[in-house]
């Protein structure tokens, strides 16, 4: 599947060292707010970022409650919320599929 972005959609994003805090993260943003899982980038080093997109209101609720989550069973490394994204960055988002 590849990533399409929504002009009027917001990109969240958790970064965490270790798988184990991003999939807690993901599961905590998918449950607390209407966001859609967008996918998952392996950084290198052990860094994962997980990312989600959705309405402004809904990503900023699911990124504050992914990164808590993330915090109890791992190392949180960075949080980010671009409300509108420019169409330019879904060429750097992952390709999911």
């Amino acid at each position: 599947m590849e990533v399409v972005m929504n002009e009027k959609e917001a990109l969240g994003m958790i970064e965490t060292k270790g798988l184990v805090g991003a999939v807690e993260a993901a599961d905590a943003m998918v449950k607390a707010a209407g966001v859609t899982l967008v996918g998952k980038e392996r950084i290198g080093g052990g860094l994962v970022t997980v990312m989600v997109r959705g309405d402004v209101g809904a990503v900023k609720a699911a990124v504050e409650a992914g990164s808590i989550a993330a915090k109890k069973v791992g190392q949180l490394v960075s949080v980010h919320v671009i409300p509108r994204p420019d169409e330019q960055v879904e060429g750097i988002l992952p390709k999911m599929g």
